[in-house]
């Protein structure tokens, strides 16, 4: 069956500081082990200055950790491609903890993004890599210059749950979990709103 959830946010900020803003909400750490062209590096650490190690995050504190994985860019066409997992709290209420599969203190997910400066947009999609057997959670969204604004940033999110192995669970989980996907994108938006105004101040009428 499953449950689709759609966003819509016209952030009247331009699209560089938007994105700026959106890679600061989560600041990431690095895997020690990977290598990064130092363009890439420079670029993301100017972004996020010193604000790599915050967690458990002030904006979010259900988002434990976020790490890169992988981060290049294309030479032929500048696209920036990173990949991140995130550690999130397991946020299902305790009633429905008593089912053995829920019972896990945390969550993992995966969101690769695609960033297209000279174009000015973003893709991003992303997906739950917890509960894979009994759940499919994922969402696509996309940062791009707005059609009607060049100055303003339009931001599109779609999100897909479907659960079909919990048995009579399946339509209580998928309720929870589409009132927690509308909440958490209404949320996400809040934040980054907070921090395009701290950031570069008021929005821009024009």
């Amino acid at each position: 069956m499953g449950v689709t959830v759609d966003v819509r946010q016209v952030y009247k900020y331009p699209f560089e500081q938007v994105v700026a803003s959106f890679l600061r909400k989560f600041p990431f750490l690095t895997d020690e082990t990977m290598i990064i062209h130092d363009p890439v590096t420079a670029e993301r650490e100017a972004v996020l200055g010193f604000e790599q190690d915050r967690y458990p995050n002030p904006m979010d504190k259900n988002v434990i950790s976020v790490k890169i994985v992988e981060e290049k860019r294309d030479v032929s066409t500048g696209i920036i491609y990173r990949k991140r997992i995130a550690v999130c709290q397991n946020v299902v209420p305790e009633i429905l903890r008593k089912v053995n599969i829920l019972k896990v203190p945390s969550i993992q997910l995966e969101e690769e993004s695609w960033l297209n400066p000279q174009e000015r947009n973003m893709a991003i999609r992303s997906h739950c890599l917890t509960w894979t057997q009994y759940a499919s959670m994922k969402e696509e969204s996309v940062f791009r210059e707005s059609m009607e604004n060049p100055n303003w940033t339009e931001f599109i999110q779609r999100g897909r749950i479907s659960i079909t192995g919990a048995g009579f669970l399946n339509y209580i989980l998928e309720t929870f979990a589409s009132t927690f996907l509308r909440q958490g994108a209404q949320k996400g938006i809040r934040i980054m709103e907070m921090l395009l105004k701290e950031q570069c101040g008021a929005p821009s009428a024009e």
